[in-house]
Order: structure tokens, then sequence, then C-alpha cells
């Protein structure tokens, strides 16, 4: 059987209202612009999806990770939706479009970028996560839990086919540069980097045999732009079963709303909220940080789905702790912790404010 790749590739059109969702008009546009590459056969399938306000092109198709053509359609979709966000004059529309000419790829340019290739298995769960108001190392750790923690992941201790761990691909996003490290025996190394989750962004987990697991969006806006355009709102693709953790130890990560970085202005610290799809329109402060869950059986290429995965009330509790702690937090207004440490906020306004305030030291 042929390899098929799941690209997951998005970007911030518009707000509707503010930063809080997105409107029905531009997903709509996306899918009637997402038909003519389907029935060309340019891709295989599509599902169009948003969380607060990113729009999410999750694509099947044989061409590869990276493939320009793909990557060059789905920059003339981001195109057309900001020219129609911008006539309904929707907030920050084509906020992470930081060109105006395609260089080849996606990456760099703005947009966000999650993609693996592999081989079909027998049966073929897949999971992709959209997160809105915070950034890429919002994953760090759900990922080790998912793929490293056995108080998270049984299978790990009683399934043989995970016994013997994964490797982590850890990206220095200040540096450019990337480590792999093996699970069991790497895993206070692995710590030490990913616990820093604003600095090292685990990019990718394979099994020891090579096998793709799970992939990251770790494109950072402000880096790339030199100057605060808004949080990076990342995405993520899991496989799930046979010699991988189940669909239940992918998802049970989230049941506690661990603290992320990004909520308003990208400069404060909020509870990751697991939320179904209707939910994901964060509006209280601009947060708190959301995240979704899109459950497929990808089946010879087509997206079976998706499955509301996060649509469960056994996630009432989490978004209940998530609530109180957005309550505890925001107390501290201005003041650290909810407020990022100084050398996070290197790349919000805050250093515009702190210009004109340079000739007033003494």
């Amino acid at each position: 059987m042929d390899k098929i790749t799941i690209s997951v590739i998005k970007a911030d059109i518009g707000g509707y209202v503010g930063h809080s969702s997105s409107h029905p008009n531009i997903l709509t546009k996306a899918m009637q612009l997402l038909e003519g590459p389907k029935k060309k056969g340019t891709i295989v399938d599509f599902h169009v999806s948003n969380c607060g306000d990113d729009l999410e092109l999750i694509l099947t198709h044989r061409l590869g990770a990276d493939a320009q053509e793909i990557h060059k359609m789905c920059w003339d979709i981001f195109i057309e939706c900001t020219n129609l966000a911008k006539e309904m004059k929707l907030y920050g529309a084509g906020q992470d479009i930081l060109s105006d000419a395609f260089s080849g790829n996606v990456k760099g340019m703005g947009p966000g970028v999650a993609e693996m290739t592999f081989e079909e298995r027998k049966s073929e769960p897949v999971i992709v996560f959209a997160a809105d108001k915070t950034s890429p190392g919002a994953w760090n750790m759900p990922l080790y839990k998912m793929f490293a923690d056995p108080f998270n992941t049984i299978g790990l201790i009683i399934d043989p086919s995970m016994h013997e761990g994964f490797t982590f691909e850890v990206l220095d996003v200040f540096g450019n540069k990337k480590v792999k490290l093996n699970s069991p025996e790497d895993i206070y190394d692995l710590l030490l980097l990913i616990g820093a989750s604003e600095h090292y962004i685990i990019n990718s987990i394979h099994k020891k045999s090579g096998e793709i697991a799970a992939t990251t969006s770790t494109q950072k806006v402000n880096l790339m732009a030199g100057r605060y355009v808004g949080k990076d709102d990342p995405v993520m693709i899991v496989r799930c079963q046979s010699g991988l953790p189940a669909v239940g130890e992918v998802l049970e990560p989230f049941a506690m709303p661990h603290m992320v970085a990004g909520w308003m202005r990208g400069s404060h610290w909020g509870p990751f909220m697991p939320v179904p799809v209707c939910d994901a329109n964060p509006t209280r402060f601009d947060g708190p940080p959301r995240v979704i869950a899109l459950g497929f059986q990808v089946t010879n290429g087509t997206l079976i789905g998706p499955r509301d995965m996060f649509a469960d009330p056994s996630y009432d509790l989490a978004r209940q702790q998530a609530n109180e702690i957005a309550n505890y937090i925001r107390r501290h207004g201005p003041f650290e912790p909810q407020r990022l440490p100084l050398a996070d906020m290197e790349y919000t306004t805050f250093p515009k404010v702190m210009a004109k305030l340079k000739d007033k030291f003494k």
C-alpha cells in the first residue's frame, strides 16, 4: 500500500469577535476551495475546523511531508480567506501571514504545520489536536505523559510492543538545533530540557524501529516576525493503538489542565482547558487557553470522522478546575507568575513600552 501523509496546516486568518472565534464564512470558504484539489486528486481527503480564531486545514495526500504543491495550495487558501476576513473587517485579519509571496514551503512564513507520513495499519486511529491562545511548548507535558509515563500509559508496562520505549526529538527553538533522546533511558535528560517548554519543544516521537508516532508544529510566529503578532496556537498529530498508546492513554494527560504560556496578549500563564469544538471560543481575558481533539479513522487515506473527543462529561472536572485555576492566577494581575517572566516577554509588546522608559533610567 502507498504511504499516506497527514498534513495539519493552520493560520490565524482573522478573529470573530476580537480574537475569540472564526467566522463561519471563513470555514465555508476554505471547504469550497478544497473541493477542487480533492476532485483533481491532489489530496485524498480533508476536514476543516477551527480552534478559537485559527483556521485548521486537515489533509490527507500521497505527496509526502513538505510537498510544495500541498503547501502552496494551503497558502493560496489562507490568502483568499484573509481577503474575505479583511472584507468583513475581522480582527487581526491575516495575522499569521508574514509575507506576500510564497517561497515553496509555508514553514517560516507564519502558518503552523504538523505533518507525518506512514503506511496504514490494519486499523489507523489518529487524533489531531489543535490549541488556541498558547505556544508549541504546551504539548511537552502531555506528550511526555503519553509516551514515557507509566502512571498515565499502562501500555508501557504491560504491552510488549511498547515496553522498549520511544525516541523523542526535541527542538531548541532559540538555537535552532535538535537532539534525540530515548525513553526510558534518557528521561532525566529529556525532562531537564522539555520542562523549559518555551525553549525546548518536542518536535516528534518515533518508535525505536523508526516508525512515526506523533508530530507537532514548532513554529513560533513571534520569533519569525521579530515582533509580537500573537501566540502560535499549535497543532499536533498522534497515532494510537497497536504498539502505540491507546486512544484513552493519549487523551488522559488533558484530564489535568496544566499551565501553559499565552493567554491574553501572549503574555500570561494559564490553565490548558480541554473542550469540545463548540466551546473552543475563548473570551475570558481572551482565554483561558483551549485545546480540542478530533479523532479520525484513516482508511485508504480517507478521514472517517471526526469524533469530538473532548465532548465527554469525564472532562467536566478538568474544565471546572481550569476555571478555578484561572480565577486564582488572574488575581495576580500584572504580577508574575500570572504574567510571563521578562525573558519570555521579549517578543510581546513589552519592549515598546520599555523603550519609552529608557531615558528615565538614571
